[in-house]
């Protein structure tokens, strides 16, 4: 099985002295992104004004509201995969915005404006920011995706997305805009949501809501996260500028390392991400951050950024040839088992 080798190989670059360090469980509200319990539960939280509910995407506290309607409207399909919703495969969303959240991410890079600073507006999402302008496309779009498919059923308002102050040309904005500008990209969103909603008919036993496979419905969520960033990222590659070269670095890193991670069907539930982002920077990086030893990062923190770097250099030197080998190689349940176990030794070794 040569992909495993090369993969093992590209994986453990660094050093052999790199210490495991394993990361605490979440505890209490850390569990849930920041502003978990402030953010709007019910579309009709939002602003509703000439008939249309108006949503502000480049607030923290509205574009989390958008993840927590998403989550609390798919819950009663995850029902058999753990209590609390904490099995539903959509908490890698909300949970990464979160990260990106606190870690100042979302804020102004260029330091023109005070978005998303404590001196300013702290909730604020620059549309400067790469990180926000990625995301948009893994909340924005998810949604109006939901929405057309009729996980909110029928509903008796439009939705309307407010645009940036820049670059408004560079998103769309209701299910129609996005329909007409983005359709296969709608496709891949609509399908993972009408997935769901049809297995509601499938279910065998009246105790449970729905039926389903949870590597079928991985499969068509990781599908649709992997064709967001594909859309996005090319349209974004100027917003690097305004980062720091490890910075930048480490963005397109973790954007590349997100295919290998999106072909082993890797669950996205509320514990898994929890542990895994332990391992992300827990700030961003500056000039003279060098890898593998970044000043207050523990050396597990390092060892991941460094595989993230190699797997992504490999992977151009290859000419992508690397993510190929590994899609064929996790083509079957095995195979992705491998993989899956690939990911958790890198985290926890």
């Amino acid at each position: 099985f040569g992909i495993r080798a090369l993969l093992i190989t590209t994986l453990t670059l660094s050093p052999a002295t790199a210490a495991a360090q394993s990361g605490n469980d979440a505890t209490g509200e850390d569990v849930y992104p920041p502003l978990w319990d402030l953010v709007p539960e019910n579309l009709l939280d939002f602003l509703v004004k000439d008939n249309k509910i108006v949503i502000n995407a480049w607030n923290y506290r509205e574009r989390l509201g958008v993840y927590k309607n998403l989550l609390s409207s798919s819950a009663k399909y995850f029902t058999a995969f753990g209590s609390q919703n904490f099995g539903n495969i959509l908490w890698g969303l909300p949970l990464q915005h979160g990260w990106q959240f606190r870690t100042g991410r979302l804020a102004d890079p260029s330091g023109v404006t005070s978005c998303g600073y404590e001196d300013g507006d702290p909730l604020c999402i620059s549309v400067r920011s790469w990180w926000s302008c990625m995301n948009y496309y893994l909340a924005v779009i998810p949604f109006l995706g939901a929405v057309e498919a009729g996980l909110f059923g029928q509903l008796q308002h439009e939705i309307e997305i407010l645009p940036p102050e820049e670059r408004s040309a560079d998103f769309c904005y209701s299910v129609a805009d996005c329909r007409s500008r983005i359709p296969e990209l709608m496709d891949e969103w609509k399908a993972y949501f009408e997935y769901l909603l049809s297995t509601e008919h499938k279910a065998g036993s009246p105790t449970t809501f729905s039926s389903f496979e949870l590597d079928d419905v991985l499969h068509l969520m990781w599908r649709a996260h992997v064709a967001s960033i594909a859309y996005a990222l090319p349209k974004f590659q100027d917003s690097l500028k305004f980062l720091s070269d490890p910075e930048a670095n480490f963005g397109e890193d973790w954007a590349n390392a997100v295919d290998f991670i999106a072909a082993t069907h890797f669950s996205t539930d509320l514990q898994t991400i929890n542990q895994f982002q332990t391992f992300l920077p827990q700030r961003m990086l500056v000039e003279g951050d060098v890898l593998p030893s970044i000043s207050g990062f523990s050396p597990q923190q390092n060892r991941v950024l460094l595989s993230l770097r190699a797997l992504h250099r490999a992977n151009q030197l290859t000419g992508g040839l690397l993510l190929k080998l590994w899609r064929r190689a996790m083509s079957t349940e095995a195979g992705r088992k491998m993989g899956r176990k690939l990911i958790e030794d890198l985290t926890s070794s």
